[in-house]
């Protein structure tokens, strides 16, 4: 397999910060050789990147960057309890899209996570999916990302 973290550099990204909880949950817990990374919403530098709806005043191309970073915080999450080089298998991902009335656009959205899922770890990074609309997320993110991944 393909170093992660050399796929993650040359896509030009850096792991974060782990975000810390919001709530009483910790961002990771290991289940014999499951990861389960509990919902990370876009948080860069402790600041949620953008508040609303996708379809309304988040554009569906802000909401598919924001899901970006939503997977890259996951996997500062799985790095910072298992290490992502022994990340076998991308198992699942969940994502769910805060939008406005008439949006039907949430599996593009939540691609942006997908996408990178791929791009570092090539054909382990293939997943099974579901991108599902709702009224609202916390602290008013547009986005909200969770994965379980398969470790060594």
């Amino acid at each position: 397999m393909n170093d992660p973290y050399a796929k993650l550099a040359e896509l030009g990204l850096t792991l974060p910060e782990v975000v810390p909880p919001v709530a009483a949950y910790v961002p990771a817990v290991q289940s014999g050789k499951h990861v389960y990374v509990s919902g990370q919403v876009p948080i860069a530098e402790g600041k949620l990147l953008a508040t609303g709806k996708v379809g309304g005043g988040v554009s569906p191309e802000q909401g598919k960057d924001l899901a970006e970073r939503c997977a890259l915080n996951a996997l500062a999450a799985i790095d910072s309890l298992v290490g992502l080089e022994n990340v076998v298998k991308v198992v699942k991902l969940t994502g769910f899209v805060a939008s406005a009335e008439g949006f039907t656009g949430q599996p593009g959205v939540i691609n942006g996570a997908s996408e990178l899922f791929g791009a570092v770890f090539g054909e382990a990074g293939q997943h099974a999916r579901s991108a599902v609309g709702v009224a609202e997320l916390p602290l008013g993110a547009p986005v909200e990302v969770e994965v379980i991944v398969e470790v060594a």
